[in-house]
C-alpha cells in the first residue's frame, strides 16, 4: 500500500515503540480519520511493508469492539484468497487491546487522490486502463465472493510506473456468507456510496460498480457527479439527482465514456452493468475510440484482445497479464513475412488479427486465422531448428511475437497455459490434416 506522507512522522501511541506486532516501523505514510498507516519492515520475507492500524475511539463499547476485530480478520482471511496483479496483498493482521492493524503489499508511489485535481487529470487513455484494470482486479474478488464496499481514488495505489493496485478490502464481506457479523454498517465513503448503500440495504457487486464509475467520473472531469455543500444534500442528490455528463465538464471526452460512466452510476441497480465483464466490454470499446483519435494502444485493450481469443482460454488475469509482459505487439503490412523457409529461428507468433499464407518452396499449403499460432514447435525443441515453411502477412496483421527462451523462463502456470493451447491448435491441425486426407482419397 503507498499513500501520501503526512507530516507527523509517528502516532503518539508508537514513540516508546517503534514496533507494531513484530514489525518495526519507519515513519508515518498516511492517515485517516480513525486509522495511520505505516512504513514498516518484515524481516524475515526482506521486504518493507505497510502497516494499517485503526484505532478504537474512546468509550467504545466491548461489542463494537468486537465488530472492528472481525472485520479485520475478514480483511486477513483474505491473504490467501485474492492473489492478482491489480490487488494489492495482504500478508498478515492483528489486534491490540487499543488497535488493530493490517500487513499489506508497499508501493511505492501515490494514490489516485493525486489525480483527482483539475490541475493534474492523467490522459484520457491512462483513465480508460486504470478503471479497466480495476474491472479486472474487481471481477476476481467478486468471483472469490468478495465485495469491497468501499471504493474511492484514496483506495486504489498509484505506483511510480504508473500501474495500479486495488487496496483496504477492510470493509469487504463475503458476498456468499450468511454470518451477518461479516457485515459492517455505514461501510463507505458518502460521495462514493450507491444508493442502495446509502439506503442501508444489503450491497452487491452493483455497489462496487456505481462506486467504480464515480471514481471514472472523477478522474475524468476533477470533479465529483454531486457537489453537495453538505451530508444531507449529499444524500438527497445520490438518491434524487441524475448527474451532469462528464463531458459537460471536458468537452473533448468521446460520447462512449458519457455513457459507460452514467451507466455503471444508475441508481437502479438492475439498470447498471449486470456484471463486471459486461462493463469491462464496453469500456473496451473506448480503446477503439481512442486510438481514432491519436491514442496509441494500451496494455489493457491488448489485454482485452487477448481474453477475447480461444487461444488464451486457460489463461487466468495473471497468466494472461505475463504473457503480454514477455511478448511483444507487432502491426505488419501486407506481404511482410515472419517466418522464412531455410532460416534459423528463435520466436514464435500468435496472430491477434489478420490472415497469414503458409507456402512450402513457394507454393501455398494452408493459410492461418485469428486466434492461431505458428512456430510454436521451437519450444518444444532444445535446440534451434531451421524454419520448414513460410509464414507471410495477407493483408495487414497483428501478431504477439515470444522468443522461446522467454517463454521458458516464464513462470510455471504461464507455461502450462501457453502447452494447453498449443495442444489445442496441434489437434485441430491433424484434423484438418485429416480432413485433407479424406478429400484427395
Amino acid at each position: 500500500m503507498s499513500t501520501t506522507e503526512s507530516a507527523p512522522a509517528t502516532s503518539l501511541k508508537f514513540e516508546l515503540d517503534w514496533r507494531i506486532g513484530k514489525y518495526p516501523i519507519t515513519r508515518e505514510i498516511g492517515r485517516g480519520a480513525t486509522s495511520r498507516v505505516y512504513l514498516g519492515r518484515d524481516s524475515s520475507a526482506d521486504r518493507d511493508v505497510a502497516i494499517k492500524v485503526f484505532f478504537y475511539e474512546d468509550g467504545l463499547s466491548e461489542q463494537d469492539r468486537k465488530m472492528a476485530r472481525k472485520g479485520f480478520v475478514a480483511e486477513a482471511s483474505l491473504a490467501g484468497r485474492l492473489s492478482h496483479p491489480h490487488i494489492a496483498s495482504i500478508y498478515d493482521a492483528g489486534s491490540e487491546s487499543d488497535y488493530s492493524y493490517v500487513v499489506m503489499e508497499y508501493v511505492e508511489g501515490t494514490t489516485l487522490e493525486a489525480h483527482c485535481d483539475l490541475r493534474n487529470l492523467l490522459p484520457i487513455a491512462k483513465v480508460v486502463e486504470i478503471i479497466f484494470k480495476c474491472i479486472r482486479a474487481l471481477d476476481y474478488a467478486f468471483q472469490q465472493g468478495v465485495i469491497h464496499r468501499d471504493i474511492k481514488p484514496g483506495n486504489i495505489l498509484y505506483g511510480k510506473s504508473g500501474d495500479i493496485k486495488v487496496s483496504d478490502f477492510g470493509a469487504s464481506y463475503l458476498a456468499h456468507s450468511t454470518d451477518e457479523t461479516t457485515q459492517i454498517t455505514g461501510i463507505g465513503s458518502p460521495a462514493y456510496m450507491a444508493p442502495e448503500q446509502i439506503r442501508l440495504e444489503t450491497p452487491t457487486h452493483q455497489a462496487d460498480i456505481y462506486s467504480l464509475g464515480v471514481v471514472m467520473y472523477k478522474l475524468l472531469t476533477g470533479r465529483l457527479p454531486f457537489n453537495a455543500s453538505n451530508q444531507l444534500s449529499l444524500t438527497y442528490e445520490i438518491l434524487n439527482v441524475e448527474p451532469p455528463a462528464p463531458s459537460t465538464f471536458r468537452p473533448e471526452l468521446p460520447p462512449i465514456l458519457d455513457e459507460i460512466c452514467l451507466k455503471a452510476m444508475r441508481k437502479n441497480p438492475a439498470e447498471r452493468f449486470a456484471t463486471w465483464i459486461d462493463f469491462g466490454k464496453e469500456l473496451s470499446k473506448a480503446f477503439t475510440s481512442l486510438r481514432l483519435a491519436g491514442e496509441t494502444i494500451s496494455d489493457s485493450e491488448k489485454f482485452s484482445e487477448l481474453r477475447n481469443l480461444e487461444f488464451f482460454e486457460d489463461f487466468d488475469d495473471v497468466t494472461l497479464w505475463e504473457a503480454l509482459r514477455i511478448g511483444q505487439w507487432r502491426d505488419l503490412d501486407d506481404g511482410t513475412a515472419m517466418i522464412r523457409e531455410g532460416e534459423t529461428g528463435e520466436s514464435f507468433f500468435l496472430l491477434v488479427n489478420g490472415e497469414v499464407e503458409v507456402t512450402i518452396s513457394g507454393k501455398p499449403i494452408n493459410k492461418i486465422t485469428r486466434g492461431a499460432c505458428f512456430g510454436e514447435l521451437l519450444y518444444f525443441a532444445n535446440v534451434a531448428n531451421r524454419r520448414t515453411t513460410t509464414i507471410t502477412a495477407k493483408g495487414e496483421v497483428t501478431v504477439i511475437e515470444i522468443k522461446t527462451r522467454a517463454l521458458r523462463s516464464a513462470t510455471d502456470p504461464c507455461q502450462v497455459a501457453f502447452q494447453k493451447g498449443f495442444m489445442r491448435v496441434l489437434i485441430d491441425r491433424l484434423a484438418q490434416a485429416n480432413r485433407r486426407l479424406a478429400e484427395q482419397a
